[in-house]
């Protein structure tokens, strides 16, 4: 569907069906979780794609058009990827592996900026939810489970660099070491997608302060 909604730039929900062999019903019930998850928009006429270029058909309401929005460009994307990775290959090739370090601290700490207001809270739980908010704009498709005892853990469900972290995985001990600046506790990441488990897990534990 994802990938659809990708070639296609934006569609209607019969052109969906048709293309991808589904009933009415059953695309309908996929664009509701798309659209749940923030991954898909809808509007009465498209801003691109073949749909932009359909005029009204009979009488009535339009069709509504879906979508990705960018969270869901990220997501199901593969270009962004595949530069990025053809990029630090670049930077490793003929600048060092000192260089492709600067690089994934230079990303982690561009997100740090961005996501500043994470620190506004005072635990590091309560930061811990802002920063899944924040993970979720950004399209790793994050949640929140109960780890050990008081800890909690971050589910991220999608890297948006996952090809990237498999060859450099320096670029996923930065982003633990900008998660324990963020919640302002030492974070333990547990796994990662692109070592092969299904979701990158990290245990976030409540600070010695808050355990007293």
């Amino acid at each position: 569907m994802g990938r659809a909604l990708l070639q296609a730039g934006s569609a209607t929900a019969t052109t969906l069906a048709h293309d991808l062999g589904l009933t009415g019903a059953g695309i309908r019930k996929h664009l509701d979780a798309l659209l749940a998850a923030g991954l898909v928009e809808s509007s009465e006429r498209a801003n691109y794609g073949p749909a932009a270029l359909e005029g009204p058909k009979g009488r009535g309401r339009p069709a509504k058009v879906f979508m990705l929005t960018k969270k869901g460009r990220k997501v199901f994307g593969e270009q962004e990827q595949s530069l990025a990775l053809t990029a630090l290959k670049f930077i490793s090739t003929h600048s060092g592996p000192e260089a492709v370090s600067a690089f994934a601290d230079h990303i982690a700490h561009t997100f740090e900026q961005e996501h500043s207001d994470v620190t506004k809270y005072s635990t590091s739980q309560e930061r811990a939810m802002a920063l899944v908010d924040a993970l979720n704009v950004d399209g790793y498709v994050a949640t929140v489970t109960p780890g050990l005892g008081d800890s909690i853990q971050i589910c991220q469900h999608n890297c948006p660099m996952g090809d990237v972290a498999i060859e450099f995985p320096i670029v996923c001990e930065a982003e633990t070491e900008a998660f324990s600046r963020l919640t302002g506790v030492h974070v333990t990441r547990l796994a990662t997608i692109s070592n092969g488990a299904p979701v990158c897990t990290t245990l976030v534990p409540k600070s010695r302060r808050e355990t007293k």
